[in-house]
């Protein structure tokens, strides 16, 4: 029973992240299912409207965010005319091209309002909408300027068709919308997807390292490969550290300003993810001239092994007539005509066995076996026995005043369960717990409680009460009554205040 509240309770509450984390597909697939059928009789059915949208966003963030310009509508018009006539072969006259490029471009930007997704939310028991834009638009001294939004470029980055080496500029460029549109609590999301892209290039480098050591020329291509991906986005990173700490600065002054502490503490968590960010982009560096040093000592290395000792019968033959010694001739015919019987051994192959990589050995590993101790108990199941006997206790002291009196309230249970169980009971989290668990039903009847139990805490109760109680109480309907308008106060005066709607009970 437990299990299963537990699986109906995580189904429960992340079903609005989920949704929340789909809503921003939820445009492309509308497009591309629907843009052209109704154009023109589908006469344009040929065009791709999944590419149009990728090639549009890459285009706006190329331009919103590498240019930092915003995009006029002729701007895109020239931009989506090259596409039509170079991927799709479109050859139109001029109105009829313009006609359907303002077709095209009103769909992306859904005439200016954002696309609707409708899900259930199941936590408060009503339908719920979800909106999301792939391009906005304001107007800049008298004209009117495109840009693509936050939604448009995370969609684009979770689709993968962003190179390797501007990906962490990407995400930099995300981050700094976020920031501006103050959702901090999304930028520690992007930073965190920052470091794993350095970790990534970390990972690189000891792969190249691992490949130097057996194979030169192969390792030296790699490592170039590996710097040029590195160089390519270092010199932009550090401007645009440097904008989102401006930014992050003056979120500070704006929050310290309207007294926002829980926006403060978001603040300083992004703050702080951007500082351990900047450590590992300095780390990095530092890995990567480590590189370029390790790999230029193994490229001297092997240029030497390289080099072999060389007879230059020229020079010999010199020196034998400046010291006029032919006798020496014999030495260099003898070799000539005498078999070679005895085999040598280079010394530079036993250099060669101990650089090669040797593959990988098969251990066997010895399983001990151990015993286990029946009788150990673990940590959730003390947990579970303490809940199960406080749930047990609270709901049998309730069944014991509804049988004396016929009917109580919150306030004159509370103080019966601080005459019984002391004033420590305001900071026992299992007697809000209960209460939140009493409150999922307005009646409770014990005798079909006895035949079926229908909740977490009807299960939990009915292992706790004694054949006694149960014999005592076991026909008793419970009726509950909740009075919205009256909020109660408890505590010991030593903590903070609990506040609880005021509950009727009823036998």
């Amino acid at each position: 029973m437990a299990e299963k509240y537990i699986m109906i309770h995580d189904i429960m509450s992340e079903h609005k992240d989920r949704m929340n984390n789909l809503k921003k597909y939820y445009p492309f697939f509308v497009l591309c299912e629907t843009t052209f059928s109704q154009y023109k009789e589908g006469r344009f059915a040929n065009l791709d409207m999944g590419y149009i949208t990728m090639a549009t966003l890459r285009f706006f963030i190329n331009e919103n965010n590498f240019h930092e310009t915003e995009i006029t509508y002729e701007q895109y018009a020239g931009f989506l005319s090259e596409i039509l006539r170079r991927e799709f072969s479109l050859r139109l006259e001029e109105s009829e091209e313009q006609e359907l490029i303002g077709y095209i471009f009103d769909k992306i930007k859904n005439d200016g309002k954002a696309f609707t997704f409708s899900y259930f939310d199941p936590e408060e028991k009503q339908k719920k909408t979800a909106r999301v834009k792939l391009i906005d638009s304001r107007i800049v001294d008298g004209m009117l300027l495109y840009h693509v939004t936050t939604d448009g470029i995370e969609f684009y980055l979770e689709t993968k068709e962003i190179k390797d080496e501007s990906n962490i500029s990407v995400q930099q460029l995300l981050l700094e919308k976020m920031i501006r549109s103050e959702n901090f609590a999304g930028g520690i999301e992007v930073v965190r997807r920052i470091n794993n892209e350095v970790s990534k290039l970390a990972m690189q480098k000891k792969e190249v390292l691992d490949l130097l050591s057996y194979d030169v020329f192969s390792g030296v291509k790699a490592g170039e490969q590996y710097m040029d991906t590195v160089a390519k986005w270092f010199d932009d990173e550090s401007k645009l550290f440097e904008k989102n700490r401006a930014l992050i600065d003056k979120a500070y002054k704006k929050a310290n300003g309207e007294s926002g502490a829980a926006l403060l503490n978001e603040i300083h968590k992004l703050d702080t993810e951007l500082k351990k960010t900047i450590i590992r982009h300095g780390e990095l560096i530092k890995e990567t001239i480590d590189l370029q040093n390790i790999a230029d000592d193994m490229i001297g290395r092997a240029k030497l092994r390289k080099l072999r000792p060389v007879f230059q019968f020229r020079d010999v033959l010199r020196n034998i007539m400046e010291e006029d010694a032919p006798d020496r001739l014999g030495f260099l015919a003898a070799p000539l005509f005498i078999p070679k019987l005895t085999k040598t051994f280079s010394v530079e192959s036993i250099d060669r066995m101990l650089e090669s990589k040797t593959a990988n050995q098969d251990y066997s590993e010895k399983l001990e076996k151990k015993e286990v101790n029946p009788d150990y108990v673990y940590e959730d199941e003390v947990e579970e026995q303490r809940i199960t006997n406080n749930y047990g206790n609270l709901f049998g002291e309730l069944l014991e005043q509804l049988w004396k009196h016929g009917s109580t309230t919150l306030s004159e249970l509370m103080a019966i369960y601080e005459i019984k169980f002391g004033k420590e009971i305001y900071r026992n989290g299992d007697v809000y717990s209960f209460l939140v668990h009493l409150a999922q039903k307005d009646t409770y009847d014990l005798t079909k409680m006895r035949q079926k139990q229908d909740t977490f805490l009807e299960g939990l109760v009915m292992d706790t009460l004694s054949m006694e109680k149960l014999n005592r109480f076991g026909k008793m309907i419970i009726h509950i009554t909740f009075n919205s308008e009256q909020i109660l106060h408890f505590g010991d005066g030593k903590d903070e205040e609990f506040s609880i709607t005021d509950m009727k009970f009823e036998r």
